[in-house]
């Protein structure tokens, strides 16, 4: 607290608000963790990266798409999320998020990723082609996004496509 400014403030000029902090982030505008997963199709020299964002709050899917762990694959979800008006980002600092997102948006660390790590973890467990060890894999891309699209748009967006 700084009390220099304090002392020269008149109370009648001070308004305070009081905000449980999940209310106030809320408030401010809505938080979102991204993260990408990998796969592959056929081989192992063919990876296939699942992109995706969640709210930080509801741990709801927003959106996601596929491709490699290129830029413009996180350019075309970043499209996807404006129509959102995200405030925060919350990521693993890969170099993507570092170079594309404004650095008063973007927080980096494991501490506030949390709920996206745990949805990769689910989407392995239930998903046999997502394993890392498995005999279970996609031998097309189109066939792999489609699978796992389906499962997402299914148990996360509830649409039964």
């Amino acid at each position: 607290m700084n009390h220099h400014v304090l002392a020269s403030v008149h109370p009648a000029q001070v308004a305070v608000e009081i905000w449980r902090a999940d209310e106030l982030e809320v408030r401010r505008g809505l938080s979102s963790e991204l993260d990408e997963m990998w796969s592959f199709v056929q081989t192992k020299a063919h990876p296939r990266w699942l992109w995706h964002a969640m709210d930080h709050h509801t741990g709801k899917v927003l959106a996601y798409v596929f491709g490699r762990r290129k830029d413009a694959v996180f350019l075309k979800l970043q499209q996807l999320l404006e129509p959102f008006g995200i405030t925060k980002f919350y990521t693993d600092g890969w170099g993507a998020y570092e170079r594309h997102i404004d650095t008063e948006k973007h927080q980096v660390g494991k501490e506030n990723t949390q709920k996206i790590e745990s949805k990769h973890i689910n989407l392995r467990t239930r998903i046999r082609r997502l394993m890392r060890r498995t005999i279970c894999f996609s031998k097309t891309e189109q066939m792999h996004d489609l699978v796992i699209g389906l499962f997402i748009n299914r148990y996360e967006f509830g649409q039964a496509l």
